[in-house]
């Protein structure tokens, strides 16, 4: 495995991505909490991009938990059938819809572990919506992040929540509120998994990978 960066090498590589990125932004279009929340849960084994192109004309009809109850689970199917695992999400949208408002007064928790009661919403999911609506610095891994922290030295870990724990224990503080954002970023853009654009990296003096490419 790949060795962990010291934190003043941290420091300067996440001043950098800082410099070149002040506010980074996820992909995922929403208008609120419940619709980032949906999103985020039709996101999984998606695109961002497939997913903001089937929650569009979603989001303009059922945009809070009961609104998407009333559209139902045939009429959520209808916007989101060209989404892996269609039928499923769509069963777990309607589900958490319901429990949203019987559990939470229609309103999406900002807890982690209130997040995870609700179907199809795992703890990458509940990181998601607590960093990009609540805030809160939680570290989202995915299968970018998990390439970028071992490939780099920056957060290396056996499995995902290994590299989450990396994050949270290694990076400063100042940067942890836009941490995953910025490592998501690098990975879907320079730091690819085949054939990544070492010629471009900003943080290439920093990087641990051996197998650099021009």
């Amino acid at each position: 495995m790949t060795p962990q960066l010291p934190y003043a090498t941290l420091k300067q590589i996440f001043a950098r991505f800082a410099e070149a990125e002040p506010h980074p932004k996820g992909e995922l279009e929403h208008t609120n909490a419940f619709t980032l929340l949906v999103a985020v849960a039709l996101s999984a084994q998606a695109t961002d991009a497939g997913v903001n192109k089937a929650t569009r004309k979603l989001f303009q009809i059922a945009d809070t938990p009961e609104k998407m109850l009333a559209l139902g689970e045939e009429g959520l199917i209808e916007h989101i059938r060209t989404i892996g695992l269609y039928r499923n999400k769509a069963k777990n949208v309607i589900r958490l819809s319901r429990l949203l408002i019987e559990n939470f007064g229609g309103e999406v928790p900002s807890s982690r572990a209130a997040l995870t009661t609700l179907p199809g919403v795992g703890r990458k999911t509940a990181n998601v919506v607590l960093n990009m609506w609540f805030h809160h610095p939680a570290q989202a891994v995915d299968t970018h992040i998990f390439r970028v922290g071992n490939r780099t030295g920056i957060a290396p870990g056996k499995d995902e929540a290994a590299v989450e724990r990396a994050i949270e224990d290694n990076v400063p503080a100042e940067y942890q509120g836009h941490a995953h954002h910025w490592l998501i970023l690098h990975g879907r853009y320079i730091c690819t998994a085949r054939n990544p654009k070492c010629g471009i990296c900003p943080i290439r003096d920093w990087c641990l990978y051996p197998e650099k490419t021009a």
